[in-house]
This record gives C-alpha cells, structure tokens and sequence, in this order.
C-alpha cells in the first residue's frame, strides 16, 4: 500500500491547527474561566472562614456577656435579697421601738394617773383628816387646829436636846436672816409673835424670822436654817394611810 504524504502531511497539519485553534479559543478561555472560578470559589471559601471566625467570636462575646449579665443579675438579686432584709429587719426594729415608746408612754400615762389619783386621794383625805382634827379639836379643847398645833410646835422645841439647841443657836447667830418657818396654814400675827418668842426663850437668842406658807406640810410647821430643821405636822399620820392607799390600788386589776 503506498503512503499519500501529502494528504499525511496535510493530516498532520490540520491537526496541529485545530490543538492551536483549540488551545487559543477554546481551552485557553475554559481554563481562565477554571482560574477565575477557583479563585471565586477560594474567595468565597475564605469569606465564609473569616465570617465563620467573625461568628465564632460573636458567639464566644455573646456568650461572655450572658456569663456576666448573669452574674449582674445575680449580684443585683443578691444585693435586692439584702436590702429587702436589712428593710425588714429595720422595720421590724423601728416598729418594736415605736411599740416599746407606746409602751413607755402608757407606763408613763399610768404612772402619772396613778400619781395624780393618789394626790387625789390624798388630798381628799387631807381634807377628812383637818375635818373630823378641827371639829375634834374644837369639841374636846375648845380651840382651832392651827392653835393646838402651834402648841405642838412649841412643845417639841422645848424637848430639843441640848446639843440640838446649840448647834441651832450657833447657826442662826451666825446668819440671823437664815430662819425660814414655813406653815401649812397662815398664821396671824400674835401666832407668829408666839413662835418668834418660843423660838428666843428656847435658844436664848434674837432672831429675825421669815414666814412662808407651803400647804405640802399638811397642817403643820417647819422651822428650817442653814440645812438644819425641826417640823411637826399631820403627814406622818397621813402615811400610813397612804401606804394603805396604794397597796389598795395595786391590788385592783390592771387595764
């Protein structure tokens, strides 16, 4: 068989244009198509990396900011459980120290009604005793009881010790004008004369003295200087009858 060279050579280089056309128009453009899309699609693929790396750290600072809203919120609720405590308890001590001052106020309150009744009663029997005194007084001895007690008076400083009386004497001779006689009732003049000249023949000195009424002496006199005193009255009789008094009223039932 004979070889035709010219239709191999022809062959040959119509092969050889078609690899050059093939490469030039049409494997050239697919491959730069290829390329182009590789470098897309590693473009994207390191997009992606780098939002997933973005979302990762989004998600790890979300996940931090829940860890310390929580522990903020825990720490408000703790501190919000505090306060709600200390409150209590200074609610509760406020109101035991608004009950202990009631308390106090009513203790105070009954103290005061008790102490105000008991001057009440006092003073009512006070006012029995100089009664049923004066008219006893008057039916037996025929004087008053601001006489007969004068007589008392003077009986008890003629029964003053001696060294009474000389103690008694050196103060008033030492401050004359220190002489208080205080009476329950007021005394007329001649009385007073009365008392100045008992006063003088029982210390054997002048004196200068000054005259006050207090009706706490509850019938009776006091003759006060320089700390010392001699007194007589009715109250000595009248406590014990007070004490009687009150041991009445506490017995009775509280309110």
């Amino acid at each position: 068989m004979l070889i035709d060279w010219f239709t191999v050579i022809a062959q040959i280089l119509n092969f050889l244009i078609l690899v050059w056309l093939l490469k030039h128009f049409i494997y050239k453009p697919i491959l730069n198509a290829i390329d182009v899309r590789d470098k897309k699609v590693a473009s994207e693929l390191a997009n992606a990396e780098a939002k997933k790396t973005e979302a990762q750290k989004e998600k790890e600072d979300f996940k931090r900011k829940k860890e310390e809203l929580d522990q903020q919120r825990a720490t408000l609720l703790s501190k919000a459980k505090d306060d709600a405590k200390n409150e209590s308890l200074r609610l509760i001590e406020k109101a035991r120290d608004e009950a202990f001052n009631l308390m106090s106020r009513q203790q105070e309150a009954l103290r005061n009604e008790k102490q105000n009744l008991n001057q009440a009663i006092r003073h009512l029997a006070q006012q029995e005793v100089f009664a049923i005194a004066r008219k006893t007084l008057i039916d037996l001895a025929e004087t008053n009881l601001e006489e007969r007690t004068v007589e008392v008076f003077s009986r008890k400083l003629y029964e003053l010790k001696d060294r009474e009386k000389e103690q008694m004497a050196s103060e008033l001779s030492a401050s004359p004008r220190s002489l208080l006689i205080l009476t329950a009732f007021d005394l007329s003049q001649e009385q007073r004369d009365l008392i100045k000249k008992m006063i003088q023949e029982t210390l054997g000195i002048e004196i200068q003295a000054k005259f006050e009424t207090s009706p706490d002496l509850v019938s009776g006199i006091e003759l006060t200087t320089n700390g010392l005193k001699v007194a007589w009255s009715i109250a000595d009789y009248l406590t014990s009858m007070e004490k009687d008094i009150n041991e009445l009223l506490e017995k009775q039932p509280k309110s």
